[in-house]
């Protein structure tokens, strides 16, 4: 008697694991920040509420796009700047393009041998550009304001036509930078404020973020952590503005390396990211008991693992692309136990009789 009631509660248990398929399925719903590099402005993050259907395709398909855009970006980059320079385009921070767009005109103003920074009054080149402020001698030099003729405009400290200090440069659209300048570049520490109040406060070096800083999105997401040339590289917080949180190690402006998720309902997950894809070891806890601990492989179970229920169950064998796949033991609440051979999540086989721990 005791087998046939074993061998029920293994029946039963059997149809729970097909039951239990789709919740077995379910993976973080994380919206992984939109951290393509901030080559011209701060990007600012799509932060949307869709279902968690959508929200997966969205984030496969803001992965894909950003490795487009990156790619698209290392091109134009190689391209040379000489184009750049050509046609006025300004790089991310790189407003070198304006201060040097006068300078052929500042050679041919006559030195009147001046060695101290004087005011004299605005010069209005050819170019449309105005500066007001002091020089030295032909080079603007001291403090200064520039005014170019689209509206982009620079007042701080100039060094030989160079802004070098302390300084802001404001583009023609609205958008500024606050802070600290060497040799035409933002270096040092600065603020960057989008012209919808983004911010980028932190380190700079040769226009790029570079060291540590804070992001923060308009919406309410915000990054706090380390940069290396203008990415999000190091170890770095990520705050959605639903109240989600990733603390952990980044790459090239990618969830890479070991990391702490916390979802807005609780949600957990432990581990290794290559890529901001769940790979490697982790562990994965949802709110209603459930736990996961074992392998992934891009954002799914894959390889070894062990998956539990909050009323007791389990599942301890192996995944492949987030299903039961190969050797696997299902055990029921009170411990009975069956290995069997699984295939995509479907049992094919019993490879043991049904086991029953010793009562004690």
């Amino acid at each position: 008697m005791g087998n046939s009631l074993t061998c029920r509660l293994l029946c039963c248990a059997e149809r729970e694991v097909a039951d239990q398929q789709t919740k077995v399925e379910e993976y973080p719903v994380v919206r992984y920040p939109d951290v393509t590099p901030m080559k011209e402005k701060i990007v600012l993050e799509a932060d949307k509420e869709p279902s968690q259907q959508q929200q997966q395709q969205q984030q496969q398909q803001q992965l894909k796009q950003q490795s487009e855009r990156e790619e698209e970006e290392e091109e134009e980059e190689e391209e040379g700047e000489e184009e750049q320079a050509e046609n006025g385009v300004i790089t991310g921070l790189q407003q070198g393009n304006y201060f040097e767009r006068e300078l052929v005109e500042l050679e041919l103003i006559p030195d009147d041998g001046g060695r101290v920074a004087a005011t004299k009054p605005p010069y209005t080149f050819k170019t449309g550009a105005v500066y007001e402020g002091q020089w030295v001698g032909n080079k603007r030099h001291g403090h200064g304001k520039m005014t170019w003729a689209d509206g982009a405009c620079y007042e701080g400290e100039w060094v030989e036509n160079k802004a070098h200090g302390k300084g802001e440069f404001v583009h023609a659209d609205g958008d500024k930078y606050i802070g600290q300048w060497h040799q035409n570049a933002a270096r040092g520490v600065g603020t960057y404020i989008h012209k919808n109040q983004s911010t980028y406060r932190g380190q700079w070096e040769d226009d790029q973020q570079h060291g540590y800083g804070i992001e923060e999105w308009q919406e309410g997401a915000k990054y706090e952590g380390t940069f290396i040339h203008g990415k999000k590289d190091g170890v770095g917080v990520y705050f959605w503005s639903d109240g989600s949180r990733y603390a952990g190690e980044w790459r090239h402006n990618k969830i890479h390396g070991h990391g702490h998720y916390t979802g807005q309902d609780g949600r957990e997950f432990r581990g290794t990211w290559v890529g901001s894809l769940m790979d490697g070891v982790g562990s994965y806890k949802w709110p209603d008991g459930r736990t996961y601990e074992g392998m992934y492989k891009n954002d799914k179970k894959d390889g070894f693992g062990i998956f539990k229920w909050s009323d007791g169950r389990r599942y301890e064998g192996f995944w492949r692309s987030g299903k039961q796949n190969g050797e696997g033991r299902y055990y029921v609440e009170n411990g009975t136990s069956r290995l069997a051979m699984w295939k995509n999540g479907q049992r094919v086989e019993w490879l043991t009789d049904p086991y029953a721990p010793a009562q004690q």
